[in-house]
């Protein structure tokens, strides 16, 4: 018998699968994502994870960061909105569930995004089966 290595997906491969979960989303849906940084961690920061009332840093897959929706804010010194994806929390959800890893990374994302901007889980799960 021949026993093959494999290795967890990296952070470029999940960032990779984000961005092609982007390219397929309805046009009214990539429209939020204009100006909205990508970046994908290991795990939350101590800051997020303290800030969230975390026990577990798998206690998060994403998380969006940015300018409340509606309100007029001062951009001069502010980071970028930015959606965050959790590499290993991620990883743990997809060994766990039945779902693909593409499919899994494309749900996280909508729904960081969507709950961001006011969107309703049934909006987000529109915009999914749209994508498929």
């Amino acid at each position: 018998m021949t026993f093959r290595q494999t290795f967890p997906p990296t952070l470029d491969e999940i960032e990779a699968h984000a961005r092609a979960a982007i390219a397929r989303l309805p046009d009214t849906f990539r429209q939020f994502l204009d100006g909205v940084r990508l970046e994908v961690q290991d795990f939350p920061d101590e800051e997020v994870m303290r800030e969230m009332g975390l026990e577990s840093p798998f206690d998060i897959l994403g998380l969006y960061q940015g300018h409340a929706v509606g309100k007029s804010v001062e951009l001069s010194g502010n980071l970028p909105d930015t959606v965050f994806l959790y590499r290993r929390p991620i990883l743990d959800e997809w060994a766990d569930g039945g779902d693909s890893l593409e499919a899994l990374v494309a749900h996280v994302l909508v729904h960081e995004v969507g709950h961001h901007f006011g969107l309703s889980d049934e909006d987000m799960d529109r915009i999914e089966a749209d994508a498929d």
